[in-house]
C-alpha cells in the first residue's frame, strides 16, 4: 500500500489567492492561476496535479491539466507551494504554511508531513557548498520515518 502524503500544518492567514505570485516574479496572474491558488488555500493535504485538476473540474473551473502542471511548477519555483514526492515518486503540492525555507519529516506509513526548522542543516549545507567552491547553493531535506502514532503499534509488537 502506498501511503498518501498528508499534512498537519494549517495554511497561514494571508497566504490566500491574492498571493499567487511571489514578489519579483514575472508571472501573470491569470484566471487559471487564481483558481489553482484558491483551491490550494482550501486544501490542507498535499495533492498531485491530477488530484488538483479533478478538484478544479468538480468546481466548474476550466483549467487544462497541462496548464495546471505549468502553474504548479511556477508556484514551486516562486516558493509559494511545498513540493514532496509521494510513495509512487509523484510530485504532490501544498500551499506553504511558512514563507521561508524549511524541511519536512514524513511518515512512511501514514504519510503525515511535519514542517521543521533545521538551523544545523542550513549551516552544514552552506559549509559543504563553500568547501567545494559552490555559490548560490540550494538544498531540500526530507526526513522519512514513522510518526509517533504509527510507531506506537510497532513498539507494542
Amino acid at each position: 500500500m502506498t501511503p498518501e502524503v498528508t499534512s498537519e500544518a494549517v495554511p497561514t492567514a494571508g497566504a490566500g489567492a491574492a498571493q499567487s505570485v511571489r514578489k519579483g516574479s514575472e508571472q501573470r496572474v491569470t484566471r487559471q492561476r487564481r483558481a489553482i491558488s484558491a483551491a490550494l488555500d482550501e486544501l490542507d493535504d498535499f495533492v498531485s496535479t491530477q488530484e488538483l485538476h479533478r478538484v478544479l473540474h468538480d468546481r466548474g473551473e476550466s483549467v487544462s491539466l497541462a496548464t495546471a502542471y505549468r502553474i504548479l511548477q511556477s508556484m514551486a519555483d516562486d516558493g509559494l507551494v511545498d513540493v514532496l514526492r509521494n510513495g509512487d515518486n509523484e510530485a504532490v503540492y501544498r500551499r506553504c504554511a511558512v514563507e521561508h525555507h524549511h524541511h519536512h519529516l514524513l511518515c512512511r506509513n501514514c504519510g503525515r508531513a511535519v514542517e521543521i526548522e533545521a538551523p544545523a542543516v542550513e549551516q552544514w549545507a552552506a559549509r559543504v557548498a563553500a568547501e567545494h567552491g559552490f555559490t548560490d547553493a540550494a538544498h531540500t531535506v526530507e526526513i522519512q520515518g514513522l510518526c509517533p502514532e504509527c510507531s506506537a503499534p510497532a513498539a507494542r509488537s
